[in-house]
């Protein structure tokens, strides 16, 4: 059984950092395909970085050159680093992991490229 837990959110002022994880069980984060989405109130959820199941990584344009993924394999965790936070980062940032066959077209952009999803973790940023 797969199960995914977010932690490290919390409350910043803009121009701040956090950095959330991912804890894996039942999953292999360093083979894996997976991805970090976000969901601001009355909003979609939308991707923010993707790490891909070679390893390649994808960042929403919102945020490239501040935030960065990256894994633990030894803890089998992954991580999203956040710096210089804006207040319009603020959302309920999710882990999401796809454990079946990857398909060519695999990009992990779409909620429905996953089937595994955590809980989330509040980040609110202040301005």
């Amino acid at each position: 059984q797969v199960q995914l837990v977010e932690s490290g959110g919390g409350s910043v002022q803009a121009g701040g950092s956090l950095r959330l994880s991912c804890a894996a069980s039942g999953y292999t984060v360093s083979t894996g395909c997976m991805g970090w989405f976000r969901q601001a109130p009355g909003q979609s959820r939308e991707e923010v970085a993707i790490i891909d199941c070679d390893g390649s990584t994808l960042y929403a344009d919102s945020v490239k050159g501040r935030f960065t993924v990256s894994q633990d394999n030894g803890k089998n965790i992954l991580y999203l680093q956040m710096n210089s936070l804006k207040p319009e980062d603020t959302a309920m940032y999710y882990c999401a992991a796809d454990s079946r066959p990857r398909p060519p077209d695999w990009l992990g952009r779409e909620i429905r490229e996953y089937n595994y999803w955590g809980q989330g973790t509040q980040v609110t940023v202040s301005s």
